[in-house]
């Protein structure tokens, strides 16, 4: 069974906005989409009550993957779109459908929290519990934000990508965070940038205001070691431009800033098997609330 891009679909903007990036997705990858809609079931003093009852709930649960499918199908008419509707606790469920998938798109309200599906916590949650790629999209997302300004400053899908960004920790480097990124630049036809934030050791900043040198000799090591994760992958990637940038300072910062000018922006979490306490990392949860670009969260060891 092939894989496909999976979108969380619970009709609000966000959730929109991630199916719509799914498919434009999907036409580059050449998958299909597959809409997967929650259904809670309602507990019984509502489904008691006239304006909410349980077959009215499940009505509009049918209707949100339908109409959404079917307007995907009109403007990506290359796209196969399919639809399912289950019922249960909405991310236990999307955490494991993700399971099949090549990634997960999931709604996130840009500059808060992850959002959608019930009050955000449920976005957060698969992120946490998922092994597989996902994407986060804000509400608001269109083509055109993800490509160049044409030659008169308006927003326009004829032009160009902007690059791919992704965040690199020189001391963890991971491989299928980093092929991720590489493939998903290789498939736009744009740079990767790669951004490195770090910090000197705390007994550093003694020392610098008496040998500026020594700040500038960690600088130099902290790129260089940044170049050597990177050379592999610009030998087995010869096409793709990687830019490196490797900076002294708040890597969430720096990968926020570098968000605005980016179609993608590529950050990794690393699986640690703990039922009780799901794990994303704190730059990585300050990128998801920050960004303005759709933001992919790769799982790794």
């Amino acid at each position: 069974m092939p894989r496909t891009v999976t979108v969380g679909l619970d009709g609000s903007p966000e959730s929109r906005a991630a199916a719509e990036w799914a498919a434009r997705e999907a036409q580059l990858l050449g998958l299909p989409v597959r809409l997967v809609h929650v259904w809670e079931p309602v507990p019984e003093p509502l489904a008691l009550a006239q304006l909410l009852g349980a077959q009215t709930h499940r009505h509009w649960s049918e209707r949100v993957p339908r109409e959404t499918a079917e307007g995907l199908r009109l403007r990506h008419p290359g796209v196969e779109v399919t639809t399912e509707l289950l019922s249960g606790t909405p991310a236990e469920l999307l955490a494991k459908v993700a399971e099949d998938a090549e990634l997960l798109a999931l709604g996130s309200r840009a500059l808060g929290g992850v959002g959608g599906f019930l009050i955000g916590s449920v976005g957060l949650s698969v992120v946490a519990r998922t092994e597989r790629p996902v994407v986060l999209v804000r509400a608001g997302e269109q083509a055109a934000d993800e490509h160049e300004m044409d030659p008169a400053g308006i927003p326009s899908t004829a032009t160009a990508f902007r690059p791919v960004v992704l965040g690199l920790d020189t001391s963890h480097p991971n491989g299928e965070l980093i092929e991720f990124a590489v493939e998903a630049a290789r498939r736009r036809g744009v740079p990767l940038r790669v951004v490195h934030g770090w910090c000197p050791p705390a007994h550093y900043g003694y020392a610098m205001p008496v040998d500026a040198g020594l700040y500038g000799s960690l600088a130099a090591s902290q790129a260089s070691d940044l170049t050597d994760v990177l050379r592999p992958w610009r030998q087995t990637y010869p096409d793709v431009e990687v830019v490196e940038r490797s900076r002294s300072g708040s890597a969430a910062g720096l990968l926020v800033e570098a968000a605005r000018e980016a179609s993608l922006v590529v950050v990794g979490r690393r699986v640690r098997r703990t039922p009780l306490c799901p794990y994303i990392g704190h730059v990585t949860h300050a990128v998801l609330h920050h960004a303005a670009a759709p933001v992919a969260v790769v799982a790794h060891g």
